[in-house]
């Protein structure tokens, strides 16, 4: 590895020392005339005496490094710190080491180049402090010993036990969810309840934020009224009893995780360190952000380690992905629930899922107030039924339930035995379930279907008897017929319908999820009807611009790739505000499914509902997506879009003031960082600054950061030509030649961007799959927007394909170009009260 990648990834690879004993070779130059190893300290044992040798933290390590490796080349040993504990290494790969204290293993490692082959002793030097299981057992059972910080949260505190020192424990929350909330609790109740003091961390709110939230949540004041800085009685009194509390604030737009480590010795006996918070999306401003997180997550493990005091981190995300990488004690997972409460999952390093608690969310008052529902803990391994009790029963069916309890314990990481695709769905199942997400739930019934009809050889326990018996259960075929619902069951709200019904899956082109299965990545065997992958394949060989397929996987936890999510295809799933869609029961097939139904009101008039379907919305936007096929290279802040790149964006949200049509970036707004901000690929951007040049914006886009390459709008244009030419060949043979086709595109545009750690398909590029879906949505919304700009009434935006308006007579807004080619579409008129088929219906 080269010096440049070295430093910039320094904190993995001493991770991967210090965990796992890897050695890293590293070289200085084109020709590597410096050559030195990262190795773990074992390989030099005299590096853990202190004052030995040369010894650097790791955030002076890295901006020093070409020195350093200079230095180790050289013969001089150079031993990396975190804090004040020795973690690796750099040792002369070629050469002998100049100086050594006398230590018998050091000049051994000197002799050898630097290796040594044998063992380390354990040496009464070393200072280590060893306890018998009897003191253990004494400190964990004696009444009364060590008791865990609360949270100030009873249901809590039940479900976790408290906050202990020398664990790191990460609060996972998407924003608006109210993960600072809980980190602002445990500072309050331990600060202000106890008298202990407290270091509040604060990277993102400053501490104006912080105080409000203080007394808002302490008086019960309006926080939002705090803003103005206006205070009653009773919250002057508030702040007069909070002078002289033991809680100190650092919010400078600098804090690292090294600075806080840095500052936690000297700040007196803390009995609490919140750090609020880690940022997904990068930013220049905040150090702890981006590609820097399992860096900073180590230096705040070590820090509670070291310092024996518990470090309360807030994310804010729930992604599994980013989640993962930061490698807590223990995590809490903050999901809105649709009955307005908040489930918080909470998780062992070691152990996966162990309970969950309720919260009542008070955000008027900058707080979570405790429910009447008391939290209890599961434990993975147990397997017992109860784990089922945290899914609500409005989502899903029992089957549903008992498939994802039944699943806890593989997925938790308790228990192993199932192949890794297996583990990713049904960790999909639990998530949509806990989520009471209805949407995903019904997209992967199909695919635990096959999953439960595939035979899977389970472990010989109770906890593998368990999931088969639950595979097994969801694997029995549907009754032949189902009695027709009520009038009265089939208006009955989302909520109630749901629990009854499963909506099936048809072959559908929009489908968000991975929905691939081993094998999916093999080329399609000679003779096949539409040999889509290999078509895409030699579509993307020959572009001259050398396009990377496939990003390495060391490098897909750094630089843009953690910031790309399925969010960013910007669907509308849109419905006007004076419409009422309500999800009814129907019959298809003799299966139960459900269906929107949309009522409008009496101010539109006579009329009925066109129904527009556009054709091949993934394949037809492969025509021009604006993409780079090269790296992402970081290119920051921009004074303005530059066309001749590609990439993606952190931009301010624009306001959108119609109400005739729903926002251009459709679901993205959802999901803003703090500042109101969303990270867009190529086509959004595009689509924004046409909406600007055309006085549909009232400002210009500005742009935060971005990762940028060179870019390229044709590379998938060879392989619509040809998806394009089969189709109009197949539509009319129709039957299985016609749905092998379509199943086959939809396996090859999702390959791009394939989810399972372990698939082999020949493409990992997200920004390639996002940009090509986001212009399928761009596409969608433009045309709509056209037809409501020609005068016509839209009623519902969804999906990239499906539309509805609200017309006269059965004449389709002629924005749209009816036909069975790509880029034309289907209409189909029906009567006001009658419910929106989907598919075949």
């Amino acid at each position: 590895m080269n010096a440049s990648d070295a430093r910039r990834d320094l904190y993995a690879l001493v991770k991967r020392a210090n965990d796992d004993g890897v050695t890293t070779l590293i070289h200085r130059g084109s020709k590597q005339e410096a050559r030195v190893l990262l190795a773990p300290l074992d390989r030099f044992p005299a590096a853990r005496k202190a004052g030995a040798f040369p010894s650097w933290v790791l955030s002076a390590a890295q901006k020093d490094f070409g020195t350093l490796i200079g230095r180790a080349a050289g013969g001089q040993p150079q031993v990396l710190r975190r804090n004040s504990t020795p973690v690796a290494v750099l040792l002369p790969a070629d050469g002998p080491i100049s100086s050594t204290p006398s230590d018998t293993a050091a000049h051994a490692a000197a002799t050898a180049g630097g290796a040594v082959t044998s063992q380390p002793t354990p040496s009464r030097d070393a200072g280590r402090r060893l306890a018998t299981l009897g003191d253990a057992l004494g400190d964990v059972i004696t009444p009364g010993s060590a008791p865990g910080l609360s949270f100030g949260l009873a249901a809590l505190d039940a479900a976790t036990g408290g906050l202990h020192p020398g664990r790191l424990v990460l609060v996972a929350a998407p924003p608006q969810v109210g993960g600072s909330l809980i980190g602002l609790a445990a500072a309050r109740h331990t600060a202000l309840a106890l008298n202990h003091r407290v270091l509040y961390a604060a990277s993102g709110p400053n501490r104006a934020d912080i105080t409000r939230r203080i007394i808002a949540a302490e008086a019960g004041g309006d926080y939002a009224r705090l803003k103005t800085g206006t205070l009653t009685p009773h919250e002057q009194e508030v702040v007069q009893r909070l002078r002289n509390a033991p809680l100190l604030i650092d919010d400078g737009s600098d804090l690292t995780a090294e600075a806080i480590a840095e500052t936690v010795p000297v700040a007196g006996e803390l009995a609490l360190v919140v750090v609020d918070r880690l940022q997904r999306a990068r930013n220049p401003r905040l150090p702890m952000s981006g590609e820097h997180l399992p860096a900073a997550s180590q230096v705040l493990r070590e820090l509670a380690r070291t310092q024996h005091v518990p470090v309360l981190a807030v994310v804010d995300t729930d992604d599994p992905a980013i989640v993962n990488l930061l490698d807590a004690d223990v995590i809490l997972t903050l999901t809105a629930h649709p009955d307005g409460e908040t489930n918080v999952t909470v998780a062992e390093r070691d152990l996966g899922v162990i309970g969950s608690a309720r919260l009542r969310p008070d955000l008027a008052h900058a707080r979570f107030l405790d429910t009447t529902v008391t939290a209890h803990a599961t434990t993975a391994a147990a397997g017992t039924r109860a784990v089922s009790d945290t899914f609500p029963d409005t989502v899903g069916n029992d089957t549903d339930r008992e498939l994802a309890a039944a699943a806890l314990p593989f997925t938790s990481g308790a228990f192993q035995g199932l192949p890794a695709e297996a583990t990713h769905l049904l960790a999909a199942l639990r998530t949509a379930l806990a989520a009471g997400n209805i949407k995903d739930l019904d997209e992967l019934h199909v695919s635990l279907r096959a999953l439960a009809a595939a035979g899977l050889r389970l472990p010989e326990h109770t906890e593998g008897r368990r999931l088969a018996a639950a595979l097994h259960a969801y694997n029995v075929p549907a009754p032949a017929s189902t009695p027709a619902p009520t009038p009265a069951a089939a208006l009955a709200p989302a909520s109630a319908v749901d629990a009854q019904v499963a909506q099936d899956n048809d072959e559908a082109e929009r489908d968000d999820d991975d929905g691939l299965v081993p094998g999916d990545e093999e080329d399609e065997p000679e003779g096949a009807v539409f040999p889509a992958l290999r078509i895409l394949k030699d579509s993307v060989t020959r572009s001259k611009m050398h396009p990377i397929p496939v990003i390495r996987k060391d490098d897909r936890d750094g630089g843009p790739w953690p910031l790309i999510s399925e969010d960013m295809d910007g669907e509308p799933r849109w419905v006007h505000p004076d419409v009422t869609s309500t999800r009814v029961a129907h019959e298809r097939n003799g299966k139960r499914v459900r269906r929107d139904q949309l009522d409008v009101p009496a101010s539109f008039g006579d009329g009925l509902m066109c129904l527009i379907d556009r054709n091949g919305s993934f394949p037809s936007a492969c025509s021009a997506v604006p993409l780079s096929p090269n790296r992402l290279l970081h290119t920051g802040p921009l004074e303005a879009f530059d066309k001749s790149k590609a990439g993606i964006y952190l931009i301010e949200i624009p306001a959108w003031t119609r109400t005739d049509m729903p926002h251009p970036l459709g679901r993205l707004i959802e999901r803003p960082d703090e500042q109101g901000r969303v990270w867009v690929t190529t086509p959004h951007l595009k689509q924004l600054e046409r909406l600007y040049r055309d006085g549909h914006l009232a400002e210009q886009v500005v742009i935060h950061d971005s990762w940028t390459g060179k870019i390229n709008e044709s590379l998938f244009k060879p392989f619509y030509e040809a998806a394009r030419a089969a189709r109009t060949d197949l539509i009319k043979v129709g039957g299985e030649p016609y749905k092998n086709y379509k199943t086959r595109l939809s396996i090859a545009l999702r390959l791009l961007w394939p989810k399972r750690p372990d698939s082999r398909s020949p493409f990992w590029r997200p920004d390639w799959r996002m940009s090509m879906v986001a212009e399928a949505s761009v596409r969608h919304w433009t045309v709509a927007f056209k037809a409501v700009q020609a005068g016509n009434r839209l009623i519902a935006l969804r999906n990239v394909d499906a539309a509805i308006f609200w017309v006269p007579d059965e004449t389709a807004p002629d924005t749209y170009r009816i036909g069975t080619g790509f880029g034309e579409v289907k209409a189909k008129f029906i009567r006001p009260g009658t419910f929106i088929p989907e598919g075949d219906d």
